[in-house]
């Protein structure tokens, strides 16, 4: 693996650090295909419970790197198909990591690089962080993230972010629900830790992993369709070890169990 990205073990959490802040940490192609080998990886299987995402330097991401977009300017259909795949592979193995996932974002947070940070189920956000869907400004449309960032936002917000993109700090983000949490530019990293520790106590991550599964697989489904879904999943659960732990502590002491010590 290059310096592109960095990754750090710290018991059952993965810190992947996007690791080149002279460039903002732009998702050049060699960034793309990292951080796609790291997200596509059976994580869980490896024990990892949770992934926290940070930009190195003083912002998170920049978003698409210019000398790769010069490159594409006259690139043909197919080549610009390619190129857009890489970046669906890349945002759909965020989505679909069964880790709990994390982006702790400073500074700036532009185009493809809020891409990222809201495929993660969590953001936590530095007091000067800004958020910026820019596609539109320079002819172009995001057309991917649209597709998921209807699960974090709602229609009037998601049209102002990305019909009229104009900076959204850190306190805008919050209250549209673009972030989870706002804290201090230099609590960013002690606070995203400790997110995930805290709900990783709360929460088993087999069940994480399968609520992530299901809020994904009920998108577009019909009402009918969906319940059906969500009966099977419900059922399916039961039988995993970890409920029959939940149920077992509950009914001794009425009380959840600690799913991480």
């Amino acid at each position: 693996m290059s310096a592109a990205v960095r990754t750090r073990r710290e018991s059952d959490l993965l810190w992947v650090t996007m690791d080149e802040p002279r460039r903002r940490n732009a998702l050049s192609p060699a960034l793309v295909a990292e951080l796609t080998d790291v997200y596509s990886r059976d994580l869980r299987a490896e024990g990892v419970r949770a992934v926290l995402l940070e930009g190195a330097g003083s912002h998170f991401s920049a978003g698409a790197d210019l000398a790769h977009l010069r490159a594409l300017r006259d690139a043909g259909l197919e080549e610009n198909r390619a190129d857009s795949e890489r970046m669906r592979i890349l945002f759909e193995s965020i989505l679909r990591q069964e880790t709990l996932t994390l982006a702790l974002v400073q500074g700036s947070c532009v185009a493809g690089g809020c891409g990222l940070a809201t495929a993660c189920d969590f953001v936590v956000a530095a007091e000067d962080a800004s958020f910026l869907y820019s596609e539109v400004r320079i002819g172009f449309v995001a057309a991917l993230v649209a597709t998921y960032l209807p699960l974090r936002v709602k229609g009037a917000d998601l049209r102002e972010l990305l019909l009229d993109p104009r900076p959204v700090d850190a306190a805008r983000a919050l209250e549209m629900g673009l972030v989870n949490r706002v804290v201090l530019r230099d609590e960013l990293a002690v606070a995203g830790r400790a997110l995930a520790v805290e709900i990783l106590t709360r929460g088993s991550s087999e069940s994480i992993a399968r609520t992530k599964r299901i809020l994904l697989e009920l998108v577009g489904r019909t009402l009918a369709d969906g319940l059906e879904r969500a009966a099977e999943a419900n059922a399916a659960a039961r039988a995993t070890a970890d409920c029959q732990r939940g149920i077992a502590t509950f009914l001794e002491t009425k009380s959840a169990p600690r799913w991480r010590e």
